[in-house]
């Protein structure tokens, strides 16, 4: 048998557990599934998924558990009336919630036997097992590395460290960044809209700006880390200008007023706070010590 066709139980059959649980039987690996809504695992079932009766039944099939849930509270759910049941099993959580949620996890399976590695998935449901997919990880590092090859077939594992908080902290900054980007980019359809162009119009300017924005955040990573913000070429003040006009443009057009008033906010304590002549990057410092 191959490293990585070890014996995996999978809880938690929606979309995204039902790609993964699909990628491992492709693989030849020997998978038990459970889920609450019994009738979620018939179709995998019949393409060689084994299906557990009880949660119980579940954890008892294999060492390496894995979750994927609505969050942890799930978890807690599912598992809360397992016992001695958990003593032994490493727990591997691909579910979403808020990093102190995970330590908080890893403190409750330990006291149970168990070992928790967090994870979060930054793919989509079609994309898993497939380029481009990847996987955060943080937990005990021992654990990690021994389960490693099996958890390499649904993406690349990008091992962070064994605070268990950090694979959901960068899994939330990751979405943080994208639901920002999509709502932004819908507030931005809804300003040209508003004169009647088309979005499929608008729709290559936006691709434009979207494929360029990586370069412009390059020098204010190493600016943030430094805690230098020279603003020869945006500076706040200018830059928080345009974040004005732009909330004028959408009272305007009688469109909602939420995302550019927030970004003009943190412009204006920026400048208040005596950063108007510094560049844009130094609003980090506005962001990371709220008023």
């Amino acid at each position: 048998m191959n490293d990585n066709r070890h014996p995996i139980t999978f809880i938690g059959l929606g979309p995204m557990g039902q790609a993964m649980v699909r990628t491992y039987l492709r693989n030849g690996n020997p998978i038990t599934v459970w889920n609450r809504t019994a009738s979620r695992a018939d179709a995998l079932v019949a393409e060689g998924a084994i299906r557990a009766a009880t949660v119980r039944d579940a954890l008892a099939a294999t060492e390496l558990v894995l979750l994927s849930l609505t969050d942890y509270q799930a978890m807690y759910d599912i598992l809360g009336d397992a016992g001695e049941a958990l003593s032994g099993r490493v727990v591997v959580n691909l579910s979403s919630d808020t990093p102190q949620r995970t330590r908080e996890a890893a403190d409750w399976l330990a006291a149970r036997g168990a070992v928790l590695i967090t994870g979060g998935v930054m793919a989509p449901a079609e994309l898993v097992g497939k380029d481009g997919a990847y996987v955060f990880y943080s937990g005990p590092q021992e654990a990690m590395e021994t389960h490693r090859p099996t958890l390499e077939l649904i993406g690349r594992a990008d091992y962070l460290g064994e605070d268990h908080a950090l694979a959901q902290l960068f899994y939330q900054a990751q979405l943080d960044i994208f639901l920002t980007s999509l709502s932004a980019y819908m507030h931005a359809t809804a300003l040209v809209k508003s004169a009647g162009v088309s979005a499929q119009k608008f729709l290559p300017y936006a691709v434009d700006n979207f494929d360029t924005m990586s370069s412009f955040i390059v020098d204010a990573a190493r600016e943030i880390d430094e805690g230098d913000y020279p603003g020869e070429l945006a500076n706040a003040r200018m830059m928080g200008a345009t974040a004005d006009h732009i909330v004028g443009a959408s009272g305007d057009a009688g469109i909602d007023l939420a995302l550019p008033a927030a970004v003009k906010e943190h412009y204006d304590r920026a400048i208040a706070a005596g950063r108007g002549t510094q560049g844009w990057p130094s609003l980090f410092e506005t962001i990371r010590k709220p008023a």
